[in-house]
């Protein structure tokens, strides 16, 4: 009982401190050895050193490459002004009564066509605040507009995403990346369409009430119109990033001889390379092709490079948190209690697996989590395997964007701005679609036995 109440206090406790402002440097550690003393079950120190280290040094191993690569992309697509020339040619086609459609659709265009979540915060953020400023809508829907494109649809419903969670449950349920196509297409409809409706309804109301851009930091972004790239030169870094990932991912890590290669010397393909490659060969070209749009060039590279820091030790002292907490004996309570739920199959599915992620603070965690435990469960049901891969991966980008999230957090700090400004936009189109999404599909496939 004491281990699912630090469960509890210590996640309320983190979602609360972050929405105010906390850094989740200090809380995280402090939080993970408050919920290992409540639980009893090893001192503090001994999890600090022994769950939540090794959790968060993990992920700094797997994904600083990403994050390092991605930042230092974002800094020179902005003072390039390659971002501001693309801002440019897409509010002109979109009008600039549609920049939030506008972000919204190059987000999930880039997320779609398979870069990874993180880098796509990286790369869109310059682009989409110069689409709000040049439109004159507040920046604070700009986290919202990014993580609509990026956090849902193109992530968890989208048939055929090319994302890591669309993966995972493939191998567990026999089933592959378009899986259950009618019910990915009515969630994503549900949750693009909503979202964009949403954030088109907040802009109007605060441009009402006289509420414009902001005055902002936008030390990032390139503001002098009359000295920019073309659209083509400017576009053609995240088509690189864009084709090469592609390439990379569907056909050279999967030839037999590159795989042997990596399996002789006791290894694995990494499924970071291709992201990593494609952006760094991008950042090259853009440091070539652009020299003369970019003063001070190992000035910008050392800035991009010092920007992936802070959001990458955010995430991954969230991890460790969750490292934590997923080495108590109560996580297993929490876990058994889920499967016992006396409610219709296929929504004890969306919720066991929404419930956690909203915990460890993460949708592929929470996923990840999920398949491993209480896969075999599900498939007892006689629920068809697309179905369950559909609706679970729909109901783990739910509460996985609660304050504490590490998306989240990242999100906020690439852009400059807080829980107290945009969180409220954030948590609409990433918690409240998404689970309305997950229970329409839920019924619908009651109903109609259509997937």
């Amino acid at each position: 009982m004491l281990g699912v109440l630090a469960i509890i206090a210590t996640l309320v406790a983190l979602m609360y401190f972050a929405y105010k402002g906390v850094s989740v440097l200090v809380l995280a550690p402090i939080l993970a050895m408050a919920a290992a003393l409540m639980a009893g079950e090893v001192p503090p120190l001994h999890a600090l050193s022994t769950q939540f280290m090794p959790a968060a040094a993990g992920y700094i191993g797997t994904y600083f490459p990403v994050f390092l690569a991605g930042a230092i992309f974002g800094k020179l697509m902005g003072v390039s002004g390659a971002a501001a020339a693309i801002a440019d040619f897409v509010a002109e086609k979109f009008g600039p009564k549609r920049a939030i459609t506008a972000v919204v659709f190059a987000t999930a265009l880039l997320t779609y066509g398979g870069v990874s979540l993180f880098v796509v915060v990286f790369a869109m953020y310059p682009i989409g605040a110069s689409l709000l400023k040049k439109a004159d809508i507040p920046k604070r829907l700009l986290p919202g507009a990014i993580a609509l494109g990026a956090f849902t649809f193109t992530m968890t419903a989208l048939p055929g995403s090319p994302q890591y969670i669309n993966t995972m449950p493939t191998v567990y349920f026999d089933t592959d990346i378009y899986a259950a196509p009618v019910l990915g297409i009515i969630a994503s409809s549900i949750m693009f369409f909503g979202g964009v409706k949403y954030l088109n309804y907040r802009a109007n109301m605060m441009q009402a009430e006289g509420e414009g851009y902001g005055d902002h930091d936008d030390g990032d972004l390139h503001l002098e119109d009359d000295n920019l790239p073309s659209f083509g030169l400017s576009i053609t870094p995240i088509v690189i990033v864009f084709i090469l990932n592609f390439i990379l991912t569907n056909w050279w890590f999967e030839r037999p001889s590159v795989v042997d290669k990596y399996q002789a010397v006791g290894g694995s393909i990494n499924g970071t390379w291709p992201v990593v490659i494609a952006l760094s060969v991008a950042v090259v070209f853009v440091l070539i092709s652009m020299k003369k749009f970019i003063p001070e060039r190992n000035e910008k590279v050392f800035d991009g490079s010092v920007g992936a820091l802070l959001p990458i030790f955010n995430t991954a002292s969230e991890v460790g948190y969750g490292g934590v907490i997923k080495s108590l004996t109560a996580f297993a309570t929490v876990k058994s209690g889920l499967v016992s739920m006396t409610i219709p199959s296929i929504f004890k599915v969306g919720i066991s697996t929404t419930l956690l992620a909203g915990i460890v603070g993460s949708s592929s965690g929470g996923t990840a989590i999920a398949l491993e435990v209480l896969s075999e469960d599900f498939l007892a049901m006689g629920i068809p395997g697309p179905v369950l891969h559909r609706v679970m991966l729909v109901a783990a980008g739910g509460l996985d964007s609660l304050p504490h999230c590490g998306a989240v957090i990242t999100l906020l700090a690439v852009t400059h701005l807080t829980h107290k400004e945009s969180y409220k936009d954030i948590a609409f189109n990433t918690i409240l679609l998404p689970i309305l999404s997950a229970v329409v599909i839920s019924v619908f496939y009651l109903v109609t036995g259509i997937y």
